[in-house]
């Protein structure tokens, strides 16, 4: 059997693109934005930080916060059927409207 090699972030140079406008320093009212438990938010990835950043494959998930953890959220989010629990940094949510 060949080993896959590569990272978590391998296969992803276009989900984690920023568009060309969004580039450049990252707002800070964007880095510390709060979330109170039952809050919806979408898992949408801010390349430009790497701390607690989840798997690829649920990014554009939505998600429920259940929980904080430090400074990071626990999200409880459907995939499959199953329901998964991830911890994840602010930075990385978007409330949903």
């Amino acid at each position: 059997m060949v080993m896959r090699i590569g990272g978590m972030r391998r296969k992803t140079r276009y989900k984690l693109k920023k568009e060309i406008r969004q580039r450049g320093k990252l707002s800070l009212s964007k880095y510390f934005q709060s979330f109170g438990v039952g809050d919806k938010v979408y898992l949408i990835a801010e390349p430009a930080i790497q701390k607690g950043f989840y798997h690829p494959r649920f990014f554009g998930r939505a998600g429920v916060v259940i929980g904080m953890r430090g400074t990071c959220c626990q999200i409880r989010i459907s995939d499959l059927g199953k329901q998964k629990t991830l911890i994840v940094h602010p930075v990385h949510l978007r409330k949903v409207a």
